[in-house]
């Protein structure tokens, strides 16, 4: 049996994904270039760049051009099922910790975003690969994140809650509408702000029906038809 083992990351490396991580898991979104060299002392964001390509060369992150945003985690066990186009997240090795996860699809006006006609059907993932503990899975619809990473048909990690702090990517239900947006209170008006230039900014006016349902806290690419 040949085992295979993670790839070694230099100091700088592991410092740097550890830093996505964190980011991830207190925003919903990983950082951008700039933000990462600022963090780190680096005098450009080009310094940012170079440690980024090889962590994704090493197969610890995937870059996605065009955003600004587009940094994601990847795990080897999540690279093997896009690769055999499973229709089902799954552990290739058992008694790790697992989640199950229901997946949410489009949200009926009116009615609790978990009602089970919502479920298309529940995924079994590794408890690991979240910093922060997701309840549901719910399925992107548009491109109005797109600069975070957040693309059309993928599954964002979603934490139930009624909370949130600016800059938290959140879904909230305004209306008869569930959305996914950046999170902006500001005196006495809430900002639902769009990562997508196309996308105007949702100001919520005092009265008007509006809930947060809970906080983004992870993603998975949708790179094969469920």
């Amino acid at each position: 049996m040949i085992e295979s083992f993670p790839p070694k990351l230099t100091a700088r490396q592991q410092q740097i994904l550890e830093l996505i991580q964190n980011a991830i898991a207190r925003t919903g979104a990983p950082p951008t270039r700039a933000e990462i060299a600022t963090e780190l002392g680096f005098k450009s964001a080009n310094a940012a760049e170079e440690h980024l390509q090889a962590l994704a060369r090493k197969g610890m992150i995937e870059l996605v051009s065009g955003t600004s945003r587009g940094i994601r985690l990847r795990s080897r066990e999540l690279q093997a099922i896009n690769d055999q186009r499973t229709h089902q997240l799954t552990l290739p090795m058992p008694g790790l910790s697992q989640l199950m996860l229901p997946l949410i699809g489009r949200v009926a006006a009116g009615s609790p975003i978990l009602a089970q006609e919502h479920v298309d059907q529940t995924y079994h993932v590794e408890r690991s690969l979240f910093q922060r503990t997701p309840d549901y899975l719910l399925r992107v619809r548009g491109m109005s994140m797109r600069d975070v990473g957040i693309l059309d048909g993928d599954l964002l990690a979603v934490q139930s809650g009624k909370d949130a702090k600016n800059g938290q990517i959140v879904v909230a239900r305004l209306g008869d509408d569930v959305t996914v947006k950046r999170f902006m209170r500001r005196d006495h008006q809430i900002e639902l702000h769009a990562e997508n230039p196309d996308y105007k900014t949702i100001v919520v006016q005092p009265g008007e029906p509006f809930e947060i349902e809970g906080l983004a806290v992870g993603l998975i690419r949708n790179s094969f038809q469920i």
